[in-house]
């Protein structure tokens, strides 16, 4: 897969997400049907240092995942922001990947009045960028 499809509806509520916590990374996952992206569930970082990573709350991924599973839907993507970053991978992002075959999105707030969100495949050290189509 190399470019992605996201409704403007989904994209506009990460968008928000990302701007309302401006100073802690927002994180959580996308649920799909049939693979087309169609809920994302926000979950609470728990980080240890939420301004420079993120940790999702064991308890609200279970909860995610099953709203999921009784939706009728798979996990399709895994969403962060970078509040102060530009919107690449980093090395602990790189570290904690864990679904090789999930779109990770990555939302920047270190840009001049415009968000920045982009859309890559996580794999041990290596990403591959993903086309996002909004």
């Amino acid at each position: 897969m190399t470019e992605v499809m996201l409704p403007r509806t989904m994209v506009n509520q990460l968008l928000h997400q990302a701007q309302a916590s401006s100073r802690r990374e927002i994180c959580g996952l996308i649920g799909a049907r049939n693979g087309i992206p169609s809920n994302c569930y926000p979950i609470n970082n728990i980080a240890s240092d939420p301004q420079r990573q993120f940790f999702m709350d064991p308890q609200g991924q279970i909860e995610a995942m099953r709203r999921m599973r009784e939706g009728g839907e798979e996990l399709f993507g895994i969403y962060h922001s970078h509040p102060e970053t530009p919107p690449l991978p980093s090395k602990s992002d790189l570290a904690q990947a864990a679904y090789p075959d999930a779109l990770y999105l990555i939302i920047s707030l270190n840009t001049k009045g415009v968000l920045e969100m982009r859309g890559f495949r996580l794999q041990g050290e290596a990403y591959k960028e993903i086309e996002l189509q909004l």
